[in-house]
């Protein structure tokens, strides 16, 4: 059975966020469905204008539409209106905007604005889609045009510190390459794949002037990132910056080759010197127990291979506090010397490695550039990955790392924020 009432005041629309000139003029309910049919009419079609240029123009005819609303109670709460279609004279036919929602949208901005809440709280988009009773498409799309609308609204400007690092989209070679603000920690852009035309391509967006305003670019050692950067950006010789992680996580590599190779040795002559101390040799002293700092003193005062190795490690640690790029470059290359007459070849080959971008590392010393903020970005990605079971492909991945990680305004115009999200 449906029942309906006439409504009077202009009160009503306000409360439902229908705006002038359209108003409320009905409501209905159904109750064997639970679903509540807010009837909304135009009272003023003079001033109607085609979406596309915004010139008034005449009405062309009128079609029945229904949107999904927030709910009233423990009802579905739909919009009920005829929308009208406009004949420009240079965009023809079109149909007019409504204030309640977005075009070829059929939920509204208030129901809108609470599934953004939805999302950013629960990270998936079946999750919320179940939570509101909607389809998954619905969700889907409404996350698309929040996007949409964010990227837009964004001031295309340079941060003087940026990250580079790519993010595995997949399995296999599958990776994205995302470019961060060093300072806030928001993702600027993303790029298909990790070569040199998908950076290249993002800098390209630029002026040359802008280009040249960036302090710091922070990355890993990946060549395609490097050469691109060294192209484009005036005086990145001085601005590239290969951070403290992925330089000391690669010299921890070396040590644990060193750790694995003696251990089959000593294995063969029936000594477990080195079994289970994989971790003693790569956690850093301060975070190990005490039991495990014991353990550790008495194998780097013996003749191990490794305790060697270690030691240069901890050497490395070290060379993180210079203030002056001139003795930043004296103490490495007094690390370089030793590493390079050790005698153990996984270290030699770091060295190598070292030696081969110590420019890099120089210029990360000197300007306290770190990947910091973007391996952080990355592990968040991670979770939103995990909780969504993977994507389809990566421009849905690319979708929901802008909405979760972009920092944009994601809102329907006119609609405030209603929740603090969870990052």
């Amino acid at each position: 059975m449906v029942y309906g009432m006439q409504i009077e005041s202009k009160e009503i629309s306000t409360v439902y966020g229908i705006q002038s000139p359209w108003e409320i003029t009905e409501i209905t309910a159904d109750h064997e469905k639970k679903e509540v049919y807010l009837h909304v009419r135009c009272t003023d079609e003079s001033g109607l204008c085609c979406r596309k240029c915004g010139k008034i123009c005449p009405v062309y005819d009128r079609r029945k539409r229904m949107w999904r609303h927030l709910d009233t109670g423990s009802y579905i709460t739909r919009v009920v209106s005829r929308i009208h279609r406009v004949k420009c004279p240079d965009c023809g036919i079109c149909t007019t905007a409504v204030p309640w929602s977005s075009p070829s949208a059929r939920v509204t901005h208030e129901f809108e604005a609470l599934a953004i809440d939805l999302l950013l709280e629960m990270k998936t988009v079946s999750a919320v889609s179940r939570h509101l009773g909607v389809s998954w498409p619905v969700i889907d799309g409404i996350m698309q045009r929040a996007v949409r609308r964010g990227l837009e609204r964004r001031e295309e400007t340079l941060p003087d510190k940026i990250c580079v690092e790519e993010v595995s989209a997949g399995k296999g070679q599958n990776y994205v390459t995302i470019v961060s603000n060093s300072r806030t920690g928001t993702v600027l852009h993303i790029g298909e794949g990790r070569t040199k035309k998908t950076l290249t391509d993002w800098y390209n967006q630029f002026p040359h002037a802008q280009l040249g305003k960036i302090k710091s670019i922070s990355m890993d050692m990946w060549p395609a990132y490097i050469h691109s950067s060294l192209e484009c950006v005036p005086g990145a010789i001085k601005k590239i910056c290969f951070d403290r992680f992925h330089i000391m996580k690669y010299i921890s590599g070396a040590v644990d080759k060193v750790r694995r190779q003696e251990h089959k040795e000593l294995r063969k002559e029936g000594r477990d010197d080195l079994k289970g101390t994989k971790y003693h040799w790569l956690t850093n002293k301060q975070n190990l127990s005490p039991i495990k700092k014991k353990e550790l003193l008495l194998l780097r005062k013996s003749s191990l291979r490794t305790a060697r190795a270690w030691a240069i490690k901890e050497m490395s640690r070290g060379l993180w506090n210079y203030v002056s790029r001139t003795w930043a470059k004296k103490g490495w290359d007094r690390w370089l010397s030793w590493a390079m007459r050790c005698r153990l070849e996984p270290m030699k080959k770091a060295g190598k490695t070292v030696k081969e971008h110590l420019w890099g590392i120089i210029n990360a010393i000197v300007l306290e550039g770190s990947n910091g903020p973007a391996e952080s970005i990355n592990s968040r990605i991670k979770t939103v990955k995990v909780c969504s079971r993977g994507f389809r492909n990566k421009k849905r991945l690319a979708t929901a790392i802008y909405f979760h990680l972009g920092g944009l305004d994601l809102y329907p115009g006119g609609v405030q924020k209603r929740a603090v999200s969870l990052k």
